[in-house]
């Protein structure tokens, strides 16, 4: 509609909003005639819709509403606002949205650059409810269909945003973003060889576009195919030599030792206009083909480099940790969990392996997924995303989930249990009784695991501390680990992990099993032996034959894993013990404890 009509109508209903409720087939031929006048005129496109549908015309309403999706692209307002979205001015932007909303509120190009916004401000569930909404009004508006798969993915919620995607390639089957999304989905959810087959087409079809090569690149390795893998990211690198993540991705794969050209060439790109993104990603994989190369300092100057890049982009803050670790242990006293006892859902297969990333849980899953009755998974977010959940709802920090338990209903517990299990199903593709989720950072919500699923299992992976947090200093992750960037914050983080299992240990004897990484490596046999005898688990011969496991493998250790048993990973600190300073004073004794906690 145009203006004056907007105000006519707001006053009092206007002849053809009237019209519209008597007599829809009328007032769909004097809007016809009106979008034909001025076919700039998003309201009447967006009502002509509206009369379409309730007579039953639906391919002319999608015409319709599309019209108007169109035409509001030609509004100055909305122009304005999109021009603020650009120059990332959120706040006044939704301050315009929210106004245009309220005297438009079925404007679907509004209700998704709204959607846009929540997304940018991570307010994803505020975005899913959006597009929705604007679903509702416009069904056949792809572009707000792939938005809510985006949406959904960045909620962790694969499944869905599957299911959605399917939707989107339906309509248009050679849309690439949504094809790339959905192969990306597929990883996650575990059908790598389906996702395989989208990115061959993908990058057949876009053979000069670097990132497809590099995350076809990821698929290939986490399905073992590693010669394939290193073909595609050189294949990325023949088109962008310098993105950053494509050379971290190589130096990742923990098996290439960089040639001098390789080193050259990361070193020229360093040294041109790169982003803070490519720069820190090269400055890690500089410091791993220097640490090759048995030059400790040029490693340790790309490290630190790398690390303060990434730390001050981060803004970890401690303190944040050692608060959830004082609040769990002021909650979880032996009281509340005996008055708690059993009230989860009693279901037992999920087996959590947790500790800190680079502890050695991706060899501890190997393992256990060689077993006859254990199903290996990968790191799945859904605890951490459930705890996080209850915790707002409950009025607190995002990460105060004590305070959530202590003020839970009895029957929320088994519900919340439930929750996690229909989440995970997804995952199960073997029908094997028990299933692993490795999640190093869990090790922060194990009381939390502990009263949902009060019969799962739950194993704490340490390793020695200097070689663990040296190796988290080394590793860029692609999200999260926030603590990993800094020497001093890796060594507090250690410790108040430490001190959280230490509390454990006390208030629930015997729940947790714990696997010492260097006793593993000298004798496997008895510390596999003993894990099994804690899952209630007959001992197999595969379980020692874990590097035969075909299985697909996500994280950094996925060749490390594919190999025997070695102590490559001991000591790779030493050359570098000058500049750790900061990590051994932020340790304290645990350098000489970690393995061996006092009662």
């Amino acid at each position: 509609m145009s203006t004056s009509e907007r105000k006519q109508s707001a006053a009092a209903p206007s002849p053809i909003v009237e019209l519209a409720r008597r007599d829809p087939a009328a007032a769909a031929i004097q809007l016809r005639s009106i979008t034909a006048r001025n076919p700039k005129d998003a309201g009447a496109h967006r009502m002509l819709g509206r009369v379409l549908r309730q007579i039953g015309r639906n391919d002319e309403a999608a015409r319709a509403e599309m019209a108007a999706i169109r035409a509001t692209a030609h509004d100055p307002e909305m122009i304005a606002i999109a021009q603020t979205m650009m120059a990332n001015d959120l706040p006044a932007a939704e301050a315009r949205l929210r106004a245009r909303l309220s005297s438009q509120p079925t404007d679907v190009a509004a209700i998704r650059m709204m959607a846009e916004l929540a997304g940018r401000l991570g307010r994803y569930r505020d975005s899913e409810n959006l597009l929705r909404r604007a679903l509702e009004l416009a069904p056949s508006f792809t572009a707000a269909q792939a938005n809510l798969a985006m949406v959904l993915y960045k909620q962790s919620r694969y499944g869905e945003a599957g299911e959605v995607l399917e939707q989107v390639l339906a309509q248009d089957p050679a849309n690439s973003g949504s094809r790339n999304l959905l192969a990306a989905t597929l990883g996650r959810i575990g059908d790598y060889d389906e996702a395989l087959v989208i990115y061959g087409e993908l990058t057949r079809t876009f053979p000069d576009h670097a990132k497809l090569w590099m995350s076809y690149g990821h698929m290939l390795k986490t399905v073992g195919r590693l010669d394939d893998s290193i073909a595609a990211y050189r294949r990325a690198l023949a088109v962008e030599p310098h993105l950053g993540e494509v050379w971290w991705s190589l130096a990742n794969l923990k098996t290439v030792k960089f040639s001098d050209a390789d080193i050259a060439a990361m070193e020229a790109a360093l040294g041109a206009e790169v982003s803070a993104e490519d720069a820190f990603h090269l400055h890690f994989a500089l410091g791993k083909a220097w640490g090759d190369r048995s030059s400790p300092a040029e490693s340790f100057r790309h490290y630190a480099a790398g690390n303060e890049l990434r730390s001050r982009e981060l803004a970890y803050e401690p303190e944040m940790t050692t608060r959830q670790v004082d609040r769990m242990i002021a909650v979880l006293t032996p009281e509340f969990l005996t008055q708690r006892l059993g009230l989860g859902d009693q279901t037992p297969d999920p087996i959590f392996i947790l500790g800190l990333p680079r502890a050695g849980s991706t060899l501890l899953e190997q393992i256990l997924s060689s077993h006859s009755a254990i199903e290996g998974t990968m790191e799945l977010p859904d605890i951490p995303a459930i705890a996080m959940r209850e915790a707002k709802a409950a009025g607190g920090d995002l990460r105060d989930w004590p305070r959530a338990v202590a003020e839970m209903a009895p029957p929320r517990f088994a519900e919340l249990g439930a929750e996690f299990l229909e989440r995970t199903a997804v995952q199960r593709k073997t029908g094997k009784p028990f299933y692993v989720d490795k999640l190093p950072n869990n090790w922060s919500y194990a009381g939390f695991i502990h009263l949902i699923l009060p019969n799962a299992k739950i194993i704490d992976a340490r390793r020695n501390p200097m070689d663990c947090c040296f190796s988290n200093f080394r590793q860029h992750f692609a999200k999260g680990q926030a603590f990993s960037y800094s020497l001093d914050h890796i060594g507090r983080y250690y410790a108040e992990y430490v001190r959280a299992m230490d509390h454990y240990d006390r208030v629930l004897p015997g729940r947790l099993h714990r696997v010492i990484h260097e006793r593993l490596l000298d004798d496997p046999e008895a510390e596999v032996r003993a894990m099994l005898d804690y899952l209630g688990l007959p001992f197999e011969e595969a379980c020692m034959e874990f590097h035969r496991n075909t299985r697909a493998v996500r994280t950094a250790s996925s060749e490390q894993v594919r190999r025997p048993i070695n102590r490559d990973g001991m000591g790779q600190w030493e050359p570098y013990a000058q500049w750790l300073g900061p990590l051994r004073a932020a340790l304290g004794d645990l350098v000489e404890t970690y393995a061996d906690r006092p009662e």
